[in-house]
């Protein structure tokens, strides 16, 4: 009985974990999200300045 009660909490520390991984991944995917198209006019902004010096 006291095994089985230790799998259990070994496999609650292995779903714990798992559900903190997939909330940073859910947070990083809506960061991107939220700032894609602010990084894109960053990257346009070089290109140009880039174009415009040569």
């Amino acid at each position: 009985m006291i095994r089985s009660l230790i799998r259990e909490e070994k496999g609650q520390g292995m779903v714990e974990y798992a559900l903190i991984i997939a909330l940073i991944a859910i947070v990083v995917l809506g960061a991107l999200e939220a700032l894609g198209g602010q990084v894109s006019k960053v990257f346009q902004g070089i290109k140009k300045s880039l174009k415009d010096s040569t």
